[in-house]
């Protein structure tokens, strides 16, 4: 005999339902594949987010991270960074990485170069390529990350992860901390680019306009362009403005006038 779940578990479940739909983030490693998420909280709907994400939260560190960007897209920042700290603790990689932002830039808290790197190691050890890609960002002397360590900790998160994917095709191609690897690149563009990622979109455009790491197709690169297009990428749009318009006419200085279209 099946037994019915509890009155409080139903509406907990119903509680986080709706406040993934409201404001889950797209990178997020723990969201579920089937919560496409929000690039950010809209404004008519902070307040409804943050009362279905704070009940949510009280068994969901997604949820408190959640709770954290409705917050913050309404502003209230002591209390998104205290919604952070707490789905941090809980082992949530992107507050990990969302905490490490406002140490590295001084928003909210006071800028503490350490303590962000603390963090965002954190995050990358985990598998969070956002924690590896702000670990580079942070750069500088001695501190400086250490390219070939990058390599491997997106290696880990591109098992799963179409972000990470991404960022280790960008090292592979520019043979950023290892060899230069076209093929190796283009086939994690390719991973990426079916998980709808606009960045690998563009770059499997590029890579098949070119023929670099694989066959050279040009109706393939203009699908791989539009499909990036239609989900915002400026140099997708870009790609595809030169395909349809490849000539490009000059002035006697030798500057772009215009193009000249097919």
């Amino acid at each position: 005999m099946m037994l019915a779940a509890p009155n409080w578990l139903r509406a907990q479940s119903a509680d986080l339902v709706l406040c993934d739909r409201l404001a889950a983030d797209p990178a997020d490693p723990d969201k579920p594949a089937d919560v496409k998420g929000v690039g950010e909280v809209a404004a008519a709907d902070v307040a409804t987010a943050i009362k279905f994400c704070k009940v949510a939260s009280g068994a969901s560190r997604r949820a408190l991270y959640q709770l954290g960007r409705a917050y913050a897209a309404k502003g209230q920042m002591p209390e998104a960074i205290a919604a952070w700290r707490k789905a941090s603790d809980k082992g949530s990689t992107s507050a990990m990485v969302e905490l490490g932002v406002l140490y590295a830039t001084g928003s909210g808290v006071a800028r503490d170069e350490v303590e962000a790197r603390k963090l965002f190691e954190r995050a990358a050890r985990a598998g969070n390529p956002r924690g590896v890609t702000n670990l580079a960002a942070l750069g500088g002397g001695a501190a400086s990350t250490d390219p070939v360590r990058a390599r491997e900790l997106l290696a880990k998160a591109a098992e799963t992860n179409a972000e990470a994917q991404y960022q280790l095709g960008l090292m592979l191609a520019d043979g950023t901390g290892g060899p230069k690897d076209d093929a190796g690149a283009r086939a994690l563009f390719e991973k990426a680019a079916a998980q709808n990622h606009p960045g690998a979109l563009e770059r499997m455009g590029a890579f098949a306009q070119e023929g670099r790491g694989g066959p050279k197709d040009s109706a393939a690169a203009k699908a791989y362009y539009q499909r990036a297009a239609a989900l915002g990428d400026e140099d997708a749009k870009k790609a595809l403005k030169r395909l349809e318009c490849p000539i490009v006419i000059g002035d006697k200085h030798g500057n772009a006038v215009t193009n000249l279209c097919f």
